[in-house]
Formats: C-alpha cells, structure tokens, sequence
C-alpha cells in the first residue's frame, strides 16, 4: 500500500510541497532572531528616513523574513491544486511543529553544559557557548505567540483572497491571484507581528511601531512582486510532471 501512495504522482507532489513549506516556515522562526541591514548588505548607505516623526529609521529586518517567499510561493501553488483545506491543514500543521521545536528548544537550553564546552570556542570570539545558545534558541515567548499568530492568520487570508480572485479570473492572471493575496497576506502578518510583539508586549511608542512596520511591509511587497515569475516557474514545472489531465481535474476540484 505505501509503494502506492508514494508512486501516486499527486500525494507525491502534495508531500513535496509542504515539505519545502515546513522546513521555510521552520527555518525562518528560527534564524529570525537575528536583525540585519538591508542596505549595507546590498552596498548601500543606510537611508536613515523618518516616518510619523520616528527619525533613524532604517531597513533593518528580521533575517527569518528571507525564507518567507517560498512559504507564500507554496501557499500559493498548493491552493492552486489541493485548494484552502490543503493550505489550512499545512499551516496548522506547520505551526504544531515550530511549536514542538521551541518545547525542545527549551528543554535543551535547560540541560546542564560540559563545563569545557561553555569555552570551547572562546578563540573564535564567543566567551560563553551556552549563553550564545540560549541568546540565538531562547526567543521570548511573547514573539513566538506574535508570529505564530501572525503566521496562521496571514496563510488564512492568503488562501481565502487567492481563492476567491480564482473564482473570477478562472486559469488565467496566475499573477493576479499569486501577488495579490501574498500582498494582502505579508500587510496581515506584518501588521499582526508587529502590534503583539512590539506595541503590547514591549511597549514600544505607537508611531515607532507604525514606522517599522511599514519597513517591513515595503520588503515584502517589492519581493512578492519579484517573486511572481516563480511562481509561473513552479506552475509550470507541476503541469508537466501531472499531466494536463490531472492538473486539470485537481484545479477544478479545489475550487470545491
């Protein structure tokens, strides 16, 4: 039976799938502790703008948003073919998962460390391994709960709006549906991510907040944008390996 379903060339593209929509997800809670500078990365001088009279702004962004593309690309292309139920059990499923890794997290960062490992990589700047370890696996819950919760809302949104425009445009304007539900998805989680951490947890001023998180915002719309030729990419790589028949037959059924 097992030879069977992974022969079947539609569950096997399903696992494929949200295989690389986990591991993104993952990956980018946990590198997302660190905050890097857009323009100095790029060559640039900082831009240093002001918005709503919060001066020194800058695009200073979480390193965890650069695996975000590929989950909205598979958001996308897995409601193309398996609808919003497909993307809706992923992303719980999704989240369950980042969920058992902080527990894990934890439990490691609360194990007792070899005393020679705290100082084994003293030469190479780090003076005191387990407090590097706790500092980079330790994130405070308060963030993981903001993103979390910014992470199911935004999939949410992503497979309802996409959906919907689905209905109106039929096969055609891939890039109508794919760009603008990642839009209005990525202004969800950013909005949502930003006012739980910032504003109600940390208690940072309300225009501050508002200036960062238009920042962020600003990335993700120009790489959506940037993305949309992937995902013609990805469409078309999937057409090929079902068939036109099959491809077909799934598109029409997750409209259902």
């Amino acid at each position: 039976m097992i030879h069977q379903i992974i022969k079947d060339k539609p569950t096997r593209l399903f696992l494929i799938l949200g295989g690389f929509f986990i591991a993104n997800a993952i990956i980018a809670e946990v590198i997302g502790v660190k905050i890097f500078s857009l323009e100095p990365t790029l060559g640039f001088d900082k831009f240093n703008f002001t918005l709503f009279g919060e001066s020194g702004l800058s695009m200073d962004l979480s390193v965890g948003i650069l695996p975000w593309p590929a989950v909205f690309i598979m958001t996308d292309i897995i409601n193309e073919y398996y609808g919003v139920k497909g993307v809706r059990f992923l992303s719980f499923l999704t989240a369950g998962l980042i969920c058992i890794a902080f527990v894990i997290f934890y439990i490691g960062i609360h194990t007792v460390p070899a005393d020679w490992w705290v100082s084994s990589q003293t030469a190479k700047g780090v003076p005191d391994m387990q407090a590097a370890y706790t500092q980079v696996l330790g994130q405070g819950m308060n963030i993981i709960i903001a993103s979390l919760t910014a992470f199911l809302v935004g999939q949410l949104t992503d497979a309802t709006i996409f959906k919907r425009i689905k209905r109106v445009t039929g096969e055609r304007r891939i890039w109508m549906r794919a760009t603008v539900s990642t839009l209005f998805s990525q202004l969800v989680d950013t909005i949502v991510v930003s006012y739980i951490y910032l504003y109600f947890s940390q208690g940072f001023p309300f225009a501050r907040v508002t200036g960062i998180a238009i920042v962020g915002y600003s990335y993700k719309f120009l790489v959506a944008l940037l993305a949309t030729p992937l995902v013609y990419l990805v469409h078309a790589w999937i057409e090929r390996y079902l068939g036109k028949e099959k491809a077909a037959e799934m598109k029409k059924a997750a409209l259902q």
